[in-house]
């Protein structure tokens, strides 16, 4: 790590300790509804139209079936307009309908949070779908994880009510108060700094080597074409063009990055100088991926009663999030030893960036794109302003790593604080064995029906991330997508599936997964991997909600010190971690092995 890359991170984690302390009160009053009387008088007409209102509770069930019916009722829409937007409006760039299985999947990865992508966005989405569409469900899968965030707030705070608040307020809620204020500030911080924001029809532009002549022109038979007087028709020709897309980008890009939904308007995503025009937009998506997760500490803190809980909720993912970045930089800067036998220079100086610079911007070189992609990953966006793909086999394995931790190191809104807490039960639990006494947390016994739960909804996603590889690596139609042979194809086959059942959304570009196969088995793992999690977790709020709370005694385990944030830590590096060693061996370990053979 450079004097640079240990700036960059100190810097970062400072604005973002700056910009989230405040953003965390907010949310705490978003979650408790302490809101101005004038945003409640507006909010009204709206639960009276969907028949609830404000001070209608739901248990954990009926928050669960709200929750799935709303998401289900989006996959429809979301796969609707993918399949008529040719004879929708908003398309001047003509088009096409999308294939089925290509729009199977992305409704589901847009519902879930996921945004996966297997096409590439301006040559495949009219502008209503990016719109209509895209833009609008990264709204309300950010709202929905916040939302279930919020429920598993009140399960630790209640009181014998069994009751978790209700779905339809939390998510007007979290989207009017919440997402859509920042991001249209966000929306106009970057299309102050470059980011285009229109509707016009792409641009023809002429490039340094445009030349232009006159050849004849053929009719449809392919015979040339006359004129009256016999002479040949002329056509005006031009070389060295490219064609530029178009698009409402800079209000799509900042709910993008705010939810951690990842994408992006183009196939090149951040990388992409009309999404990330600059060093300081790149600063700034950056700091927008974490600025929620980092908040929702300090809002639960507030809403538990004991604000000491958040700080240690967020000592432990800042800590996991410093390490990750540390293992990437160095290991991205030590450049491809395939190339010191050929007197390639890829030492750092005055005159080059040095290192791996395959698949990253010159704009960014190595320490903001090895940032980015430790951000993006610990935080399930899954926006890259570099090509996992061409990173080294370590430097790749580390995003890896942050996704298959569970997405908790900051992880996506809503999704990581209660994924966190999930792991901070199961840490409890461990404790509770270890010293032969009934393990609390925050006030609330953690049972029996607590840990069956706990163990459900940490299994789910390595389950089917696992299941997910072995069957695609079986099959022909799975291995016929790998770019790569060997062990960094088996890596792109596992990133995929990792990438989907943690709803990340980014993905080792060396693997063709716009077919048939890949779509219908990276689909359903978007979505048992987000829902397969959330059920449970309401399940957990539900039954913490209707316990009592138990008043802290000399023999309870203090939750906020560093010996908590240890054993947090442990548990789930060791939890984890250990569901995935045997496949990263075979794939990122091997690998680099294979490149450094004397290590």
């Amino acid at each position: 790590m450079s004097s640079a890359s240990w700036g960059l991170l100190a810097v970062f984690l400072g604005v973002l300790l700056v910009t989230s302390w405040p953003l965390g009160i907010w949310l705490a009053r978003i979650s408790s509804g302490r809101l101005p009387g004038w945003m409640q008088r507006l909010e009204a007409p709206l639960y009276r139209l969907a028949g609830t209102s404000a001070d209608k509770s739901m248990n954990w069930w009926q928050y669960a079936l709200a929750l799935l019916a709303f998401n289900a009722v989006g996959l429809l829409v979301v796969y609707a307009l993918q399949r008529l937007q040719a004879v929708l409006p908003l398309n001047p760039a003509g088009m096409v309908a999308v294939s089925p299985d290509s729009a199977f999947n992305t409704a589901i990865s847009f519902v879930a949070n996921t945004d996966w992508q297997g096409y590439a966005g301006e040559s495949t989405m009219s502008y209503l779908t990016q719109v209509l569409a895209l833009a609008v469900q990264n709204f309300l899968s950010a709202a929905t994880g916040i939302a279930v965030a919020f429920a598993l707030f009140r399960g630790f705070a209640a009181r014998s009510t069994g009751m978790i608040g209700n779905f339809w307020v939390d998510v007007t809620r979290i989207t009017a108060w919440l997402l859509v204020p920042l991001s249209l500030v966000l929306a106009l911080l970057f299309s102050g700094n470059g980011v285009i924001q229109n509707f016009d029809a792409y641009k023809d532009v002429g490039t340094l080597e445009t030349t232009s002549y006159q050849q004849p022109k053929n009719g449809p038979d392919g015979q040339p074409l006359k004129d009256a007087q016999g002479a040949a028709v002329m056509e005006n020709v031009k070389t060295g063009t490219q064609t530029l897309a178009m698009g409402p980008v800079a209000s799509q890009e900042a709910i993008k990055l705010l939810g951690t939904n990842g994408g992006g308007f183009f196939n090149a995503n951040s990388a992409h100088p009309f999404e990330n025009p600059n060093a300081v937009t790149n600063f700034f998506q950056m700091l927008a991926i974490f600025l929620i997760p980092a908040a929702l500490c300090f809002a639960f803190g507030r809403e538990v009663g004991d604000r000491r809980q958040g700080w240690a909720i967020l000592a432990a993912m800042t800590v996991m999030f410093v390490i990750a970045v540390v293992a990437i930089t160095p290991a991205e800067q030590a450049g491809n030893p395939l190339l010191s036998p050929l007197n390639v220079d890829q030492t750092v100086s005055a005159l080059q960036s040095g290192g791996n610079m395959e698949g990253k911007e010159t704009r960014f070189g190595i320490t903001a794109s090895s940032l980015f992609a430790v951000i993006t990953t610990a935080a399930s966006c899954g926006a890259v302003n570099a090509m996992h793909d061409s990173f080294t086999p370590l430097g790749g394995m580390v995003p890896m790593v942050m996704m298959q931790l569970g997405e908790v190191v900051f992880g996506g809104t809503g999704t990581g604080l209660y994924g966190m807490l999930v792991f901070a039960i199961l840490a409890v639990f461990i404790a509770g064995l270890m010293i032969g006494r009934t393990p609390e947390y925050l006030g609330k016994k953690i049972e029996a029906h607590e840990m069956k739960l706990t163990s459900i909804a940490i299994l789910v996603t390595p389950i089917v991330v696992l299941a997910g590889t072995a069957i695609a690596v079986l099959a022909g139609a799975g291995k016929a997508g790998v770019a790569n042979p060997g062990a960094h194809g088996f890596s792109e086959i596992l990133y995929a599936l990792t990438s989907a059942a943690n709803n990340n959304g980014s993905a080792f570009a060396g693997l063709s997964a716009n077919t048939p196969f890949y779509n219908t088995l990276l689909g359903l793992a978007m979505w048992f991997g987000r829902f397969g999690v959330i059920v449970p977790v309401l399940a957990i709020a539900g039954s913490l909600a209707a316990k009592k709370r138990l008043p802290v005694t000399a023999g309870t385990m203090p939750t906020h010190g560093p010996l908590f944030v240890g054993l947090l830590i442990g548990t789930v590096l060791l939890v984890g971690l250990l569901n995935y060693v045997p496949s990263l061996a075979l794939g990122p370990v091997v690998e680099h092995l294979m490149l450094w053979p004397g290590q």
